[in-house]
């Protein structure tokens, strides 16, 4: 699994309705690709987003980036959205479950 942190704060002013869309077809695409396994996001009370996007690896991941959609939404996002945003990108060396 490689795991992905996509760590972000917008824009002021920014259009959500266009940002709110843009991400429902983006999470549409994503998860159709080979390789997918979850996304998640959380806003902290200071504003900062935080999503977490797991893929089988990096080859499935790196097709994900490369998705002609997806680069035009990165580029609609640092045009538009964002005023910063951070990725990491890792392979968990350890996992732990504890289903109850």
């Amino acid at each position: 699994m490689v795991l992905t942190v996509f760590r972000s704060r917008l824009r002021p002013g920014f259009d959500r309705p266009a940002l709110e869309r843009l991400g429902a077809r983006m999470y549409e695409l994503a998860a159709k690709m080979p390789g997918f396994i979850s996304y998640k996001d959380f806003t902290a009370p200071d504003g900062e987003a935080v999503s977490l996007v797991e893929f089988e690896s990096v080859e499935t991941l790196l097709a994900w980036r490369e998705h002609p959609e997806h680069q035009e939404a990165q580029r609609l996002g640092r045009d538009q959205f964002f005023e910063e945003y951070q990725i990491q990108i890792g392979i968990p060396s350890r996992t732990y479950r504890f289903p109850r």
